[in-house]
């Protein structure tokens, strides 16, 4: 999201962007790859394009791990975070060693360049004393002592100060934009959204683009599966609401926590699962939280086990569950499709409904559909109501 949101913020003042996610590789607005295209060979396609004159390319561990970047050196890097996803692959067996790899991102902007850090995390804020570039922070905290310091001493930094997003050069304070006025935070209850806004601002401002167009930008910039595919994508029905979310690891789900505390619902269904590959311990937290966030909750499985079988996944995030409460009703419907097709045709009025997806495209064009032919049909129903006072108003008028 933060990759997107920065491409848009660049697009919006002229610039031909070019930039790479974990769904697609994108040029000037066009999808020319569809996949996981977060190693350097999708920072190549991009940077050897000679129309690319602004480009955002999201870094993941595998890619760096593998290959590296797939550039020397950048003029802004952003680490957002660190966290216990992926521990256990590729020799990676602590959060030490996964900051260790992600430094590489920070360490990559130039000496003229800047480096966005997360000042709430203790792990990237460290990687200040490892990188060459100017040092930028941002938080969440109004009063986080690390980012008063480091204004106090002339710095930069992006934080939440009285319901607002603001950029302080020094002492010198702008203030952005209401949180709740920015489409992307979901009226302030997406946490982990206004992460995402923090460091993309900052980017943006470094990046010489004016206040004005910076929020422009972040009213223009829509979740939905158009501009953010698979990150809080909400369809809202007659009776009830699905989201589509790309929630897939531990703090996936600590972050949706936060979101659905602050959702109000009748009830909340959940539809989980975990990859294969991650650690027991992984995926019985996510049975954990799953149970702290959802009053039902249908198992489905990933195409893509990843050396797990069903078997075994549906047991562990069953036994997670269960550790929380024996009573929330646990169904397992392994294809997706299927889980998110029982789940429209059997919502509970004002219920809130979470897809957690791996296959983003075919889940928010099936809930497309299911939303048009919901609409169709009010549509149809109001013809009739109109045909049916239009020929009572009639027929009072004829008696008379």
């Amino acid at each position: 999201t933060t990759t997107r949101l920065i491409a848009h913020m660049a697009k919006h003042v002229g610039h031909r962007v070019g930039y790479t996610t974990t769904d697609g590789i994108y040029i000037d607005g066009y999808e020319i790859h569809h996949g996981d295209c977060t190693g350097p060979v999708s920072a190549e396609a991009v940077l050897l394009d000679p129309t690319v004159d602004f480009a955002v390319l999201e870094c993941a561990r595998g890619g760096i791990l593998r290959s590296g970047l797939g550039f020397d050196e950048c003029d802004i890097s952003i680490v957002t975070n660190i966290t216990e996803d992926h521990l256990g692959l590729k020799d990676i067996h602590t959060l030490e060693e996964m900051a260790k790899v992600k430094s590489v991102v920070a360490r990559s902007a130039k000496k003229s360049g800047f480096a966005i850090l997360n000042a709430d995390d203790d792990l990237v804020y460290e990687m200040r004393k490892e990188v060459d570039a100017t040092v930028v922070l941002f938080s969440m905290e109004e009063n986080n002592p690390r980012v008063e310091k480091h204004c106090e001493n002339g710095g930069t930094a992006a934080f939440i100060e009285k319901g607002y997003v603001v950029v302080s050069k020094g002492k010198w304070k702008t203030r952005i934009e209401k949180v709740i006025q920015i489409p992307l935070s979901l009226n302030g209850r997406a946490e982990c959204m206004i992460k995402n806004i923090l460091p993309a601002v900052l980017a943006a401002t470094l990046s010489n683009i004016s206040v004005e167009n910076i929020r422009e930008a972040l009213k223009t910039f829509i979740p939905s599966a158009e501009q953010t595919p698979g990150r809080m994508n909400i369809f809202k029905f007659k009776n009830f609401e699905v989201m589509v979310d790309y929630a897939h690891n531990t703090d996936g789900f600590v972050q949706l926590k936060k979101f659905m505390d602050k959702t109000q619902a009748a009830v909340k269904v959940g539809i989980v699962t975990v990859a294969g590959d991650r650690r027991d311990e992984d995926i019985l937290t996510m049975g954990r939280l799953s149970a702290q966030m959802f009053d039902e909750i249908i198992i489905r499985h990933d195409h893509d086990m990843r050396g797990r079988t069903q078997e075994n996944m549906t047991k562990l995030l069953t036994q997670g569950i269960y550790e929380v409460s024996k009573f929330i009703p646990i169904k397992v419907i392994s294809e997706e499709l299927d889980a998110l097709a029982y789940c429209v045709e059997n919502a509970k009025p004002h219920s809130f409904i979470v897809d957690c997806t791996d296959a983003v495209k075919e889940s928010t064009a099936f809930l497309a559909k299911k939303l048009e032919e919901e609409q169709n049909a009010n549509n149809e129903s109001n013809k009739i109501i109109s045909l049916v006072v239009t020929h009572s108003n009639f027929g009072i008028a004829s008696k008379q």
